[in-house]
């Protein structure tokens, strides 16, 4: 694993046309075209020869990239043939030399007057984005209208962004009014907030220059290619806040789980993905003392951190990511349990939540858990348990771990004796249980946790835990 020093990110500069586009991505001056007649072109002039679409390599902070954007002006951005062997080619080099991808989308999608031969020339890409995916990191930025081949495209990448005024679909609001009767904007249909409620897109930006920073940030916390670790930076501190102080004692108030997560990993490192996906489940990409980690979040500000179908379908898509990009995992815990009720059944909350505890089970990469303030039945196991596959689990003094909380419990456990007068009542019975069987001591003790730790040194344990566990 190398180690380097983290490097300024490059100043925006103007990114209207393709070309300026991938200029702007790439570090200045490093954007070399790759068809030929393309290294002629001036700013602002179209790329005929690669029909409709810039396509070329470069560096970001120094590590090499390449990079196409589709040139709307030219019959739509729309793919014909050669349009298409243009982005397989750069696709196939990318896979060749181990360097990540970055497209910016913005197509009709397949040119009409090409027929079969456009068709073919999204399986092309399609096909070749698949067998890519075993070998180095791809990111889309739609920065434009993108329908039909134009909107799977992007989908089969590894992360989407999408700028605040693009639209991707895959039929636009005429074909939706002609076959279905209804009247609908493209906002509507295929905005930025639909697509990040959905999970299809991971990242707004406000405009192209805030994709291309987003971009530039997410691929520095990513590996150069598929089995390489990612570079080891200079440790950056947080600010030096107490994340306990963030978390209040009463198990029923809520707080925003990515002050803990600031207060605790390099300061600017972390990059949350798909925030608006799911709220209850915060994932995200940062570094804890210079090592690339996935953090994976109970979010008490949202559902009171239950997890419902959309969160275990979020969270395992994003262990699966972590585990072929060798992150290490960072698990932080504070949830009542699974969304009860016949809608979560009928939206196949089983499957899902299945999905998230064989993708913690069946990653590979170092895991290792905190428990904040409360992990309670099916939940407590699936958040990366140490009998599910953590290396590390740590608590918090004051969490409550186990099957339910107290005044539950209770109910069940001494249903009789609550009926009875003159009894002990539901409160001084749940504060017993409690004591009892739910403290993190009594955890430990089990050998549920590995060890309970002071809020203050939170950092440091899980930055040990991970140079412990090693690059495995």
């Amino acid at each position: 694993m190398t180690t380097a020093t983290a490097t300024p990110t490059a100043p925006p500069r103007p990114a209207d046309t393709p070309l300026q586009q991938l200029e702007a991505l790439c570090d200045p001056g490093s954007f070399r075209p790759l068809r030929s007649g393309v290294s002629s072109l001036r700013l602002g002039e179209r790329a005929t020869p690669g029909d409709g679409v810039v396509a070329g390599a470069g560096e970001i902070e120094g590590r090499p990239v390449f990079c196409y954007s589709q040139d709307p002006s030219f019959l739509g951005g729309s793919l014909g043939e050669v349009h298409a062997d243009t982005i397989v080619r750069l696709l196939r080099m990318a896979g060749d030399a181990g360097a990540p991808v970055v497209g910016f989308v913005r197509s009709g999608g397949a040119r009409l007057q090409e027929g079969h031969a456009a068709l073919a020339g999204y399986g092309r890409i399609f096909r070749a984005s698949v067998e890519l995916s075993r070998k180095v990191p791809q990111v889309s930025i739609v920065s434009g209208i993108s329908a039909g081949g134009g909107a799977y495209s992007p989908a089969l990448t590894d992360f989407v962004v999408m700028t605040a005024d693009s639209r991707m679909f895959l039929t636009g609001p005429k074909v939706v009014q002609e076959a279905m009767g209804e009247t609908i904007s493209m906002e509507d249909l295929g905005g930025p907030k639909l697509h990040g409620r959905s999970g299809v897109c991971n990242l707004i930006a406000d405009d192209v220059e805030d994709a291309i920073a987003q971009t530039r940030h997410l691929l520095g916390l990513l590996p150069q290619s598929i089995g390489t670790p990612p570079a080891l930076l200079a440790p950056v501190a947080p600010d030096g806040r107490d994340p306990g102080l963030t978390v209040p004692l009463e198990q029923r108030k809520v707080y925003d789980v990515r002050d803990v997560a600031r207060s605790i990993l390099d300061e600017g490192s972390f990059l949350e993905l798909s925030p608006r996906w799911a709220p209850n489940m915060v994932t995200g990409v940062a570094r804890l003392e210079g090592r690339s980690v996935g953090l994976i979040a109970n979010q008490p500000r949202a559902m009171g951190g239950v997890i419902d179908a959309a969160a275990s379908e979020k969270a395992a898509l994003f262990v699966e990511s972590c585990d072929r990009f060798r992150l290490p995992l960072v698990v932080f815990v504070d949830t009542p349990g699974f969304m009860p009720g016949r809608k979560q059944e009928e939206m196949a909350v089983i499957r899902h939540g299945a999905s998230l505890l064989r993708a913690f089970a069946g990653a590979s990469v170092p895991k290792v858990t905190l428990v904040l303030r409360k992990a309670f039945g099916g939940a407590a196991i699936t958040m990366n348990s140490k009998d599910l596959g953590a290396d590390v689990v740590f608590s918090w003094p004051n969490a409550q771990i186990g099957i339910m909380a107290a005044r539950q419990a209770v109910g069940i456990v001494h249903h009789r004796a609550l009926k009875e007068e003159g009894g002990p009542s539901h409160d001084e019975l749940a504060e017993a249980y409690a004591a009892e069987h739910l403290t993190a001591p009594a955890a430990a003790a089990s050998g549920w946790v590995d060890e309970v730790i002071d809020p203050a040194v939170s950092r440091d344990r899980l930055a040990w835990a991970l140079r412990s566990l090693g690059g495995r």
